[in-house]
């Protein structure tokens, strides 16, 4: 993809050969794809993604508020219907793009995986200031490439289009977009106007670069990438040590018989009682003892280190029978875990502001709605729940007390529990007239 894109803009990939090296690894070790001398079948890349997916998300919920509510709620479903896919992208890659595309009086989400764009362009932050994508379409017995490239300006967002005919590992004739219906209604060059950046939301992981010190991000499993090579080697030599320790009968080479299929057994008739002079005794069994004990002592050591690294609870991928033994080492293991979904957290909450202010740009540009912006520090509501670090029932108890106690006034332990606005009076008269009818419209008492 690298070299069609440098053939049509003439742009080069600004990632660093090494990163670029670190991200195929990342996707290798997420596929299973195997390397020499190793096993891949504990997919240790995947258990790690799929655990820290399912808890980040396990309680979360979200709505749109503020004037753009009834417009945009119907994008943050779409959001929300792909955000899994997005993030697991996001925690193997380090990054993830998510692309709006028009859809009736709104937006779908696509979420774009790592090796599926090429950065053309970073700022001193890391975040994207050009990038290129690649969409490969087939027509007929034609083969076709779609080449986008996306640059950020101060007008706004400029988006050249263009599509070439597939020559082998070449790209062959420039077409104008007219050649196929499917792009046909595409413009060569675009601006739009008010949108900031290259119109793609991100989705960062919050990890300093341990590959090259770069900008960009890297996978969740990236610190103990060596780590899973070695556990991979260890279950390759597992298996090799199980093979190679199973039960043997050695025969005499004259005793061996060669059946129809080519394959060389011993005859039924050769099994007669044999007597009891050792010296005569034509078959010997092998059998020898297996270090079962030692590679899986060394398995678990290798196992605890990947989670302490990447701040994984206790047992996740270790036997945590094995390695927890006191309450203290029990609740810093939970600490240190609830710390990293709640990175991950903010990593989500970030990029989904992003995306919906993306999304209000793009309809205002498109003309689908007019009237008042999107605020994504405030119409848009994310509730994640409680964690090990938060306790919600808790924390309501100590606010009932002190409302109790005349320490606080009710409306505002109200606005706590239920996310509700309370910045001025007015907003503590609607939660009154809410939640309090007998003190509806007055000054609590």
């Amino acid at each position: 993809m690298k070299s069609y894109l440098e053939q049509a803009f003439g742009k080069a990939d600004v990632t660093s050969p090494r990163m670029q090296a670190a991200v195929r690894e990342w996707l290798a070790l997420y596929f299973g794809e195997p390397r020499r001398e190793e096993d891949p079948s504990d997919r240790l890349a995947v258990l790690i993604v799929s655990k820290l997916c399912r808890t980040v998300f396990s309680e979360y919920e979200s709505r749109v508020a503020g004037p753009r509510a009834a417009e945009l709620a119907p994008c943050l479903d779409r959001l929300n219907a792909v955000r899994a896919r997005a993030l697991q992208y996001a925690l193997v890659g380090g990054e993830c793009l998510l692309k709006p595309v028009p859809a009736g009086r709104g937006f779908d989400l696509v979420p774009i995986r790592r090796d599926c764009y090429v950065p053309l362009g970073r700022d001193s932050r890391g975040g994207l200031t050009a990038v290129g994508t690649m969409e490969l379409m087939r027509q007929g017995r034609g083969g076709y490439a779609l080449l986008e490239r996306r640059t950020a300006g101060e007008e706004g967002l400029t988006i050249e289009t263009r599509l070439f005919e597939l020559t082998g590992d070449a790209l062959g004739r420039e077409l104008p977009l007219a050649a196929l219906p499917r792009t046909a209604s595409f413009s060569p060059s675009l601006l739009l106007p008010g949108v900031k950046g290259v119109g793609l939301a991100t989705l960062r992981t919050p990890l300093l670069n341990c590959v090259d010190g770069g900008p960009d991000p890297v996978a969740v499993y990236a610190p103990a990438v060596g780590l899973i090579h070695a556990v991979a080697r260890l279950e390759h030599q597992l298996g090799r040590e199980l093979e190679n320790g199973a039960s043997r009968v050695f025969a005499s080479e004259d005793l061996l018989r060669q059946d129809p299929a080519g394959r060389r057994a011993l005859e039924d008739d050769l099994f007669v009682g044999l007597p009891d002079d050792p010296a005569n005794v034509g078959v010997t069994v092998y059998s020898p003892a297996l270090r079962v004990e030692q590679y899986l002592a060394r398995k678990q050591d290798l196992l605890r280190s990947c989670e302490s690294l990447i701040g994984l609870k206790r047992g996740i991928l270790s036997e945590v029978e094995e390695t927890e033994r006191t309450a203290t080492e029990v609740s810093s293991s939970s600490g240190d875990f609830s710390l990293t979904v709640r990175d991950f957290q903010l990593m989500w909450d970030a990029a989904a502001r992003e995306t919906m202010a993306l999304c209000d740009a793009l309809g205002r540009v498109y003309g689908l709605w007019r009237g008042e912006s999107f605020d994504p520090a405030t119409d848009l509501v994310v509730d994640w729940g409680d964690g090990v670090l938060f306790d919600r029932t808790r924390t309501w108890n100590e606010y009932t007390r002190m409302v109790s106690d005349g320490l606080l006034r009710p409306e505002l332990a109200l606005a706590w529990y239920f996310d509700l606005p309370h910045e001025n009076e007015a907003d503590l008269a609607a939660i009154r007239s809410r939640y309090m009818p007998d003190r509806k419209g007055g000054e609590p008492q």
